[in-house]
Formats: C-alpha cells, sequence, structure tokens
C-alpha cells in the first residue's frame, strides 16, 4: 500500500466518522428539545398510592387486564384479525402499573384473593 491510498482511506475514514457524531449529536440535541405534555400526568398516576381495599377493588374493576380492543371478526367470509391497540394509549404503562399496584395490595397487605381479577 503506497501513502497516497493510505491517506485517502483515512481520511475518508475520518470524515465518515465525523459526520457520524454530527448527526449523532443533532440527534440527541433534537431529542433533549422534545417536550413530554403527559409527563405531569404520568407521574400523579405513577405516584397514587393504593391504601385502601374498597379503592383497589375499584382500580381492579375498571381497568381490564387484557386489551379489549383486540377481536377477530368474520369479514367477507375470512377471519380478520384487530390487533390490540392499547399499546397506543400513551399511558398505557402507567395504567397498567396502577392495577397490578392495587392487585398486589389486595394480595399482599390485605390477603385477599385476586384470582377474579386475573
Amino acid at each position: 500500500m503506497n501513502v497516497m491510498q493510505h491517506t485517502i482511506e483515512s481520511l475518508h475514514l475520518e470524515n465518515w466518522i465525523y459526520s457520524r457524531q454530527r448527526r449523532q449529536s443533532y440527534r440527541n440535541s433534537v431529542k433533549a428539545r422534545k417536550i413530554d405534555l403527559l409527563a405531569p400526568l404520568r407521574q400523579w398516576l405513577d405516584n397514587i398510592e393504593v391504601k385502601n381495599s374498597v379503592i383497589a377493588h375499584r382500580i381492579c374493576k375498571s381497568i381490564p387486564s387484557q386489551c379489549p380492543f383486540e377481536r377477530e371478526i368474520k369479514l367477507f367470509g375470512r377471519l380478520v384479525k384487530i390487533p390490540p391497540m392499547c399499546k397506543l394509549n400513551p399511558l398505557y404503562n402507567e395504567v397498567v402499573g396502577l392495577r397490578f399496584r392495587a392487585i398486589c395490595y389486595l394480595a399482599d397487605v390485605c390477603g385477599e384473593d385476586v384470582s377474579l381479577y386475573c
């Protein structure tokens, strides 16, 4: 390998690395500017403590254990599956976490049978 070819290859590699770093720093700055409007609601849902069995029962009854939107329908003689859309809900993880905390409270603290809610 001659000096000229080595120089060209190393410069090309350095430019590629530099351009990759610039793109990465741009992506990080865009992510930093992104505003989460639902953050206060997410924090509020995460900070709810279940301390009452009546409230825990209401939470478990009102939040379903499986996505209610998942369906299989017959359309023109073919079976069409509608996928669960709960994951599209931006507060899905927080709501499921609240339901889980309510079930754990009923099972661990109150000593109740929670198989009804599973």
